[in-house]
């Protein structure tokens, strides 16, 4: 009787109204929680959204120039150059004194005016030396030849220039001799004071060869320190202030190991000064404590059993971790490796330390070399006074990103391609 009554005062409790509400109130909390959820997806996503597109709007024009069709006289102008110069290993060195950048405001005011003294640069001159050597008979006739402009009148004519260059620009598009084409030397060059000339493969070498030096130091040194003090290392008071002593170096503000770089590397070990064997040990000693500690959370989640079973057959401790345990674990530390990673890609003030900014024209031969890295050579055109390196800034920033997610795509495919299931 007693448990009866029990029962039917237990279900008139979760039938009345009074438990009804609770449950509304419950799934209502439910839904508000999920669409706060959403909406915060989709806030980080418009923002997202709002950055790729700036730096595509502002950045798309600096993967592009502006040429002018001009007409040169070569017999009759300045230019002294001996055609069978052209064809041996010291092509480029002849065109540096060959008198072209007169000969190209000559030709240029004698065409479109005295307004046009000043349309061509240092591209310009690059340009024409780059079609005389693939065509040396261009000397012995009057040729019609393309050259990009001056980073003034480019600008002008991408519609952000001043008054004057805007009236060149209309002047040029009325005769039909201007036009918009792909700049390959961006992708090809090294940094330059024209910002026509500009390109990102030096900064992009130096950044590969960096990156390189510091995954080859610290991922190996990493994986093994968090083995060691995951598997083998005995718990006492040494490997706890080991402990504490990796996780406050994985907080540590990045210029500080960019004075550490400058104090031993440079200072102590006399290194060669901007080199991206520097700029990899430096990155390297800030990314190391990430690595080790993804590595010992990737290794501590390894089941107990599979430590047990291989101990079971007959394996050594040896066996067991590095045949075991450690390709278990392999895809975890993976993923703190492409945190670390990413960090150390897009690291500007330990470089700045250690004497990385300095104006690299042509790109690294290896790791010994004068280099510069992304990161720093876009600080460097941020802080240019011509107008002509805002878009560059703004393509270079896209070049990174790109090879950021280059990298990580590689290393998220190693990831997934060493993970196991049990």
């Amino acid at each position: 009787m007693n448990s009866a009554t029990a029962a039917s005062v237990s279900v008139s409790r979760w039938s009345d109204d009074a438990m009804r509400k609770r449950v509304v109130r419950r799934y209502a909390a439910e839904r508000r929680f999920k669409l706060l959820g959403l909406f915060s997806v989709g806030l980080s996503a418009l923002f997202l959204a709002f950055l790729l597109f700036t730096m595509a709007w502002k950045g798309i024009g600096g993967f592009s120039r502006t040429e002018v069709r001009l007409t040169i006289d070569f017999p009759r102008s300045d230019v002294i150059l001996d055609p069978a110069a052209l064809t041996g290993p010291q092509a480029l060195e002849a065109i540096e004194g060959a008198g072209i950048d007169t000969t190209l405001a000559t030709a240029a005011t004698a065409t479109y005016g005295q307004a046009a003294s000043e349309m061509f640069g240092q591209a310009a001159v690059q340009s024409l030396g780059k079609q005389l050597i693939a065509d040396p008979t261009l000397l012995e006739r009057r040729a019609e030849v393309w050259l990009p402009v001056a980073s003034k009148l480019d600008v002008a004519a991408k519609g952000e220039g001043e008054a004057s260059a805007e009236a060149l620009v209309q002047q040029l598009e009325a005769k039909d001799a201007l036009k918009r084409t792909f700049n390959p030397e961006f992708l090809s060059s090294s940094d330059a004071t024209d910002p026509g000339s500009v390109g990102v493969w030096g900064a992009l070498k130096g950044s590969f060869l960096t990156i390189l030096v510091t995954m080859a130091l610290a991922f190996p040194i990493g994986v093994l320190a968090a083995v060691y003090l995951e598997e083998f290392a005995r718990r006492n008071r040494w490997t706890d202030l080991i402990e504490v002593s990796i996780n406050n170096l994985a907080a540590v503000p990045s210029i500080i190991f960019g004075l550490l770089g400058l104090a031993v590397f440079l200072n102590v070990m006399h290194l060669p000064r901007s080199a991206p064997l520097v700029g990899g040990l430096t990155l390297a000693l800030m990314t190391m404590p990430v690595i080790v500690i993804a590595g010992r959370n990737a290794i501590k989640s390894v089941p107990p059993s599979i430590r047990d079973a291989a101990l079971g057959v007959g394996a050594s401790r040896m066996q067991v971790v590095f045949h075991h345990v450690l390709p278990l674990a392999l895809p975890g530390i993976l993923t703190g490796t492409i945190i670390g990673m990413a960090r150390a890609l897009g690291e500007t003030a330990p470089l700045l330390m250690i004497g990385m900014r300095a104006f690299i024209a042509a790109p690294p031969g290896g790791i010994v070399d004068p280099a510069t890295v992304l990161p720093v050579q876009i600080f460097l055109w941020s802080d240019e006074v011509d107008r002509g390196f805002v878009e560059k800034t703004s393509a270079a920033i896209i070049v990174l990103l790109i090879f950021m997610l280059l990298m990580n795509g590689l290393a998220i495919y190693l990831r997934n391609r060493f993970e196991r299931r049990w």
